[in-house]
């Protein structure tokens, strides 16, 4: 069998060894065929009963839902539901079974093809990639006509390769996802996909090595070929030699003890080697994800997603969530950290981030009604949400984020909400914490720009770099046709963080980052050079960041990040940053 290796992009870390099990698109075994007129509504009822399955299918992994899946699945389901039930799906194959006399199958392809084509002449990226979820519902109802809904194969304690099994698609629904938590596999590759796409979001909550955006992976690959999955750079090898399986299971069993390492240091307080304290918090998008903050000793939250809770519960009901709901949820996360403090951010929906039953119309969603101002167009939504934040506060330390502002007006209107709520509150006796601070996130680079104009009104800042990045450099980071152009590394980028964390010292104003780059323990140094002393990340990155703090000592890093902060050269940027820790280690 033939050695090669194909290349993705990398989406979730570590190193997956084991057996190819292809996932064929059920499409590709459509049968195409006439049937006659005394059979046509007999076909187009084999049809609607189809789609019946499917939603009660959702429906069913909907309602059970384990407490510790990942927030996004519900809001994929949700979609997924939305999209069977839309009469361009639900409807118009039904009309291609009655005049034309295709057989379900065809007739529900057909229309797909003709979907797919519309969807094909879309110039937005994120409208255009939608597509994907109408093949992969499409996928679903394909498979209860041809009875191969089955997708895995059962359990078996002694199958040695199911234990190491690695899932090929060309690509692979949230909900089909849930399945695999009942099987032993160790990896997913995909033809389609980027390194937002949704099998990677729902690789990293699972923590699985993954590799997305191959092309033709599921054609070149063969049941049952050996493969090696290289989460970190994103490359799969097929069919290695003993010598490559035996590298990268070494490698895998390294991975595993210096995850045993790091865990050694939950406890240590994060100082640098010269003294100086820093704070790492964690980011969070359920009140359930506490417990994994709490695990690796996180300072508390640094960004409690709050949209998540919104995904969550759009959908399963007509209505979005109560008061009572966000602040029993709000709440929960408040004890759950035992006194830390939690920073929870007010909605933010909008670019790939969207409701259910509350779609956009605009051209480009990210530069949209997104955010802060979304939460202004719709004030009853924003003063609910108010409310339960400030009610929360009454049982733990919170702070209140308020993402992508940036203009000042968006400061006073917002700060009048926020009196507003706390009125409203007041009137109806509830308790709540009269001097909750409030603070901005810094992403717009309107915002870094300006910032007097928010430091007088604000208690804090935190910078979320994901999109202070997309907006800095105008690049879609959802979209993998630029994704090459998306870097943190940036002069302009880099330029826009010293520039914010000067300016927050000087006002004496806490400023915290978020993000990627917060939890990217290769550019740890840079940022505590530049003056950053919080750093909020998913809680499985912390631990890595800490032993980078650990590490530091700040005398000789700030020179060298200042020299970094005074190159226009990319190339020689990135390379000093990479030698930041060699050029700091104690001799």
């Amino acid at each position: 069998m033939a050695s090669f290796s194909l290349h993705g992009f990398p989406v979730s870390r570590g190193i997956a060894v084991g057996r190819a099990h292809l996932l064929t698109p059920a499409a590709l075994d459509v049968k195409h065929y006439l049937v006659g007129q005394t059979q046509v509504e007999a076909e187009v009822r084999r049809l609607q009963n189809a789609f019946a399955v499917v939603h009660q299918e959702l429906r069913t992994i909907w309602e059970e839902l384990p407490a510790d899946a990942p927030a996004e699945l519900g809001a994929f389901i949700d979609i997924h539901i939305l999209i069977l039930s839309d009469p361009m799906l639900a409807e118009e194959p039904l009309d291609i079974i009655r005049s034309r006399h295709y057989n379900a199958e065809w007739a529900l392809v057909t229309q797909i093809d003709e979907l797919i084509d519309q969807f094909n002449e879309i110039e937005d990226p994120y409208l255009r990639d939608r597509k994907a979820d109408i093949w992969q519902v499409a996928e679903r109802v394909l498979k209860v006509l041809t009875g191969t809904a089955q997708i895995l194969p059962a359990p078996g304690d002694d199958d040695e390769a199911q234990a190491r099994l690695i899932v090929v698609a060309h690509d692979i629904s949230p909900a089909d996802m849930l399945q695999f938590r009942n099987h032993a596999f160790s990896g997913i590759v995909t033809d389609v996909g980027g390194q937002n796409s949704h099998t990677a979001l729902v690789a990293r909550s699972l923590d699985i090595p993954a590799a997305v955006g191959l092309s033709n992976a599921s054609l070149l690959i063969r049941q049952d070929d050996w493969l090696i999955i290289d989460g970190t750079t994103g490359v799969v090898m097929v069919n290695p030699s003993q010598m490559m399986l035996d590298e990268y299971r070494d490698t895998q069993a390294k991975i595993q003890r210096e995850r045993k390492k790091l865990s050694k240091l939950k406890k240590t307080p994060t100082v640098t080697l010269d003294g100086t304290v820093v704070t790492l918090l964690a980011n969070i998008e359920l009140p359930e994800d506490c417990a994994a903050a709490m695990e690796v000793g996180a300072n508390g939250i640094g960004l409690f997603r709050s949209e998540f809770l919104f995904m969550e519960h759009s959908g399963h009901a007509s209505t979005l969530p109560s008061e009572e709901q966000q602040f029993d949820a709000y709440r929960r996360a408040v004890g759950a950290m035992k006194g830390r403090p939690v920073t929870i951010r007010t909605l933010d929906i909008g670019a790939d981030k969207r409701l259910a039953g509350f779609e956009q119309s605009a051209i480009n969603p990210a530069l949209g009604l997104r955010a802060i101002r979304y939460c202004m167009a719709e004030p009853q939504l924003f003063l609910t949400q108010l409310r339960a934040i400030l009610r929360a506060s009454a049982f733990g330390p919170v702070k209140l984020l308020i993402p992508m502002l940036s203009h000042s007006f968006e400061v006073t209107q917002t700060l009048a909400m926020i009196n507003q709520a706390k009125a409203q509150l007041i009137k109806a006796g509830q308790k709540f914490d009269a001097d909750l601070q409030i603070g901005a996130m810094i992403e717009v680079p309107a915002a870094a720009l300006t910032l007097p104009t928010f430091i007088r009104h604000l208690d804090f800042l935190s910078i979320g770099t994901n999109d202070l990045i997309q907006y800095t450099l105008a690049i879609d980071r959802s979209d993998h046709e630029v994704a090459h152009l998306y870097d943190p590394m940036h002069p302009a980028v880099l330029m826009l963080l010293a520039m914010t964390v000067a300016a927050a010292a000087k006002a004496d104003i806490p400023v915290s980052i978020c993000g990627g780059m917060a939890g990217d323990a290769k550019l740890t140094l840079l940022l505590l050079g530049m003056g950053f002393r919080e750093l909020s990340m998913p809680a499985a990155q912390l631990l890595s960041v800490k032993q980078e703090v650990l590490g530091c000592d700040l005398e000789r890093v700030t020179p060298l990040v200042r020299k970094i902060l005074r190159s226009d050269d990319p190339a020689a940027i990135k390379q000093m940053i990479s030698q930041l820790a060699d050029a700091t280690a104690v001799v």
